[in-house]
């Protein structure tokens, strides 16, 4: 009897002894060397791109961000009302902002997980990796910052992921769930070398996937490489925009030598006369003259982003034109590059607002808002 509990004994030991040695000697993936990423430059687009050093463009690290831009689980949750990703806003559909059709977020005004709704309305995810003037409407994220924590787009994740304003997630959290679904950890290795999730990797993938977010093949840009052309009131309205004797866009929303269509700069155009924004460029830069001042946005896409302005007062474009027209307010800290002030604006005609819409809505890019590259994966990694 004795003899067979001493035997049962040693079988056991034995057995957690290999188990033990099993768990911790298990067999590292094998070596991988992750494929450069090379962003193809569009025609007449700048040569200077905002990729950080410390995080190369690699195919595996813009496939592991595809990945966690759209999964829900990014929140950290698996409960379906507490599931958010960045694509729950971000909608490729509307130039990756919520626009004014989206049923959940009415109006285009966006809230996260708690109901809260964010400060301002939502910029667009376009073309950002010729950014280096700073993210957000007041440009707080810049890539000379004295704070490395608020710099570029890894850090605009970041912010978007923990902030309870939006995702409202915790990064302990986060990494456990996706260290723990099928197929992520392999992938975090073929893109940075480890399958141990770090927080600091999911902020550098999704910021590299978002940095192909490029859209270069509007109708304009067909035009400017003549393959397609402009009609007569499609290319009046481009002359308005690129004159200062017409609608005077051109300065801060680039155009003539600028296929951004911003200069990614911040401007008070004499919206307003009370300053009382606590997040405006002043609040960023303490200087005076930017008080009430605000970034350019891209026009790429513009009719499919609204609402307009960093409030989202303005709901069309229409009204957009019409402000610029005859809404202008003098006040101390206007932009002189705003020409037309002490006339109120611009003062376009019935017709010029239309040919000048007619020229903006060629900036519309229907590859960028159906680029399957860009789209929601067809399954995530654990449904493979």
């Amino acid at each position: 009897m004795k003899r067979s509990v001493l035997i049962l004994i040693a079988s056991v030991s034995a057995a957690l002894f290999f188990t033990g040695c099993g768990s911790e000697n298990k067999p590292e993936p094998e070596p991988y060397e992750p494929v450069p990423y090379k962003i193809d430059i569009p025609f007449g687009f700048p040569t200077k791109l905002n990729i950080p050093d410390d995080n190369p463009m690699t195919v595996e690290g813009v496939e592991l961000g595809r990945y966690l831009f759209y999964d829900g689980r990014l929140s950290g949750r698996t409960e379906p009302d507490s599931m958010m990703s960045c694509a729950t806003c971000h909608l490729q559909k509307n130039s990756f902002e919520a626009g004014m059709n989206n049923p959940r977020f009415p109006g285009g005004f966006v809230h996260g997980i708690k109901g809260i709704q964010t400060h301002h309305v939502m910029l667009p995810m376009i073309n950002l990796v010729w950014n280096f003037e700073g993210y957000g409407w007041n440009g707080y994220l810049y890539p000379s910052n004295p704070d490395p924590d608020k710099r570029n787009l890894e850090d605009m994740v970041r912010e978007a992921v923990l902030s309870p304003v939006e995702i409202d997630g915790d990064t302990n959290r986060i990494k456990a769930l996706f260290q723990s679904l099928p197929g992520y950890p392999l992938l975090f290795y073929k893109a940075f070398g480890s399958e141990v999730v770090t927080f600091k990797n999911i902020e550098r993938a999704i910021a590299q996937f978002v940095r192909t977010l490029i859209s270069a093949n509007s109708k304009f840009d067909k035009y400017m490489r003549g393959e397609e052309q402009l009609s007569q009131s499609e290319l009046h309205g481009y002359v308005l925009f690129t004159t200062e004797e017409g609608a005077d866009c051109f300065h801060c929303h680039g155009g003539f030598g600028n296929p951004l269509f911003t200069t990614n700069l911040f401007y008070n155009h004499g919206m307003d006369s009370v300053f009382n924004d606590s997040e405006d460029r002043f609040s960023i830069t303490g200087d005076p003259m930017d008080h009430g001042a605000y970034k350019a946005p891209t026009l790429r896409n513009v009719e499919l982003t609204g609402p307009y302005m960093h409030d989202g007062r303005y709901k069309t474009l229409e009204e957009v034109i019409d402000f610029y027209s005859t809404g202008l307010i003098q006040t101390p800290y206007t932009d002189p590059l705003m020409h037309h002030i002490n006339d109120g604006g611009v003062q376009l005609t019935p017709a010029e607002k239309e040919d000048l819409l007619n020229f903006i809505k060629t900036l519309r890019d229907d590859d960028f808002l159906t680029n399957p590259a860009f789209a929601k994966p067809d399954k995530f990694p654990d449904e493979k």
